[in-house]
């Protein structure tokens, strides 16, 4: 039975015509089926917290008297914590993903970090970026699993936003893309370009990146100006997304999964989380921050869920560090680290994996991690993108009870 990614594929070619390289035709057609063994038509948004979120203020252990001596000024009084269970709540902020939670479509993975933790922005994200502590970081872990599942992925970024480390060591460069016109766009300039005929050189006008990306993924299918005409039109969500950037940018995303290109890989960002002053509490900029992320999720899940993908959509939250126990003189808090990861999907069991960072069991002021993030990775590679994840982390790490 044709499924729908077939259908799409095959009805792109014909409408294409004679005008497609038979390269491509080829190059189209052999994007990894979810009924093919070894493939899975599954699709991971990672969305990165920028600036080190404040992990203590984002998952409350509300029952722990430390929480309010190390927090004068800052805390969250427990009658406003979103309840998790006995122990741990979430911020008033994130009232989506409470929401969420009670659908079993949201886990809290818990006092997250690696071993000898960096408090350098730049070289934690990177560390994150490659799931490597390696001096030397030249390769993602996402993009070395694109060397494995032959499927386009974006970065859809903010502004100027330049792509991340973490989709570097793709088989094709994964493009930054600011809106559906800007994509249309440049796709439609480099399809035209005689490269994909086999004529020209790759130092084009219009760069390696978007060429390399069209002439190695099924997105040649759409290497007409008519055919992409269609990627998003007439796209209205079926819920009402926030009227944010980090909103905005999902809302891109589900406009490009819902096309149909056999993307399985998206990347955003938000930035703002480094809160080292006048951070809040219950109101103030790192919950105005956390209602950003929590209101933008919520609403690109129900979306993508009423259009038929619930069960192949996992969203997955990070940051490159947590911050410190107690808050500093400025009313805000320094680098630390043991900071919660969200995960959102349709396939979750749900639910708080792991034990809250115990505050009176500090190092150095920071709280202690007791889940590596490559358990995580190695958790998504291996039961939902389908690659092998000793292949992208060097070695096995144990699988996390998410799915």
């Amino acid at each position: 039975m044709t499924n729908r990614r077939d259908f799409l594929k095959t009805s792109s070619l014909i409408g294409i015509g004679s005008t497609l390289p038979t390269f491509l035709a080829k190059t189209a057609l052999a994007a990894p089926m979810a009924d093919q063994k070894g493939a899975k038509d599954t699709i991971l948004v990672v969305v990165q917290l920028t600036g080190g979120n404040d992990g203590l203020n984002t998952v409350i252990p509300y029952k722990d008297p430390t929480y309010g001596k190390y927090r004068p000024t800052i805390a969250i009084p427990a009658d406003k914590v979103k309840k998790l269970d006995d122990q741990v709540g979430l911020h008033p902020s994130l009232e989506g993903l409470a929401e969420l939670y009670q659908d079993k479509a949201f886990s809290v993975i818990q006092a997250v970090g690696y071993p000898n933790p960096s408090q350098s922005h730049f070289r934690s994200m990177d560390i994150w970026h490659a799931a490597s502590t390696a001096e030397s970081l030249t390769e993602g872990w996402i993009g070395k699993a694109l060397k494995h599942m032959n499927s386009p992925a974006f970065h859809v970024a903010a502004g100027n936003e330049s792509s991340p480390l973490a989709l570097n060591g793709a088989p094709a460069r994964v493009p930054s893309i600011k809106s559906l016109e800007d994509f249309q766009l440049r796709l439609s300039e480099s399809a035209q370009k005689p490269v994909l005929e086999g004529s020209a050189k790759v130092g084009s006008s219009t760069g390696p990146s978007m060429l390399d990306f069209v002439r190695r993924t099924a997105l040649n299918t759409y290497s007409s100006t008519d055919k992409l005409k269609e990627i998003g039109k007439d796209y209205t969500p079926k819920v009402p997304y926030p009227a944010t950037g980090l909103a905005n940018r999902l809302k891109l995303c589900a406009q490009l999964i819902d096309a149909g290109l056999g993307s399985r890989i998206f990347y955003v960002s938000i930035d703002g989380f480094d809160t080292h002053a006048s951070q809040g509490g219950v109101a103030g900029a790192h919950a105005s921050l956390l209602n950003e992320v929590s209101s933008a999720i919520h609403a690109f899940y129900k979306d993508l869920s009423a259009r038929g993908h619930k069960d192949r959509l996992l969203i997955m939250t990070f940051s490159e560090f947590g911050r410190r126990a107690k808050e500093n003189g400025s009313k805000g808090t320094d680098h630390g680290s043991g900071a919660p990861v969200f995960v959102v999907g349709g396939k979750l069991k749900g639910g708080v994996i792991g034990k809250h960072p115990d505050l009176n069991d500090l190092d150095n002021g920071n709280l202690k991690h007791s889940i590596d993030f490559r358990e995580i990775y190695a958790t998504l590679l291996d039961q939902w993108l389908g690659v092998p994840s000793r292949d992208i982390l060097g070695e096995a790490y144990k699988p996390l009870p998410l799915f």
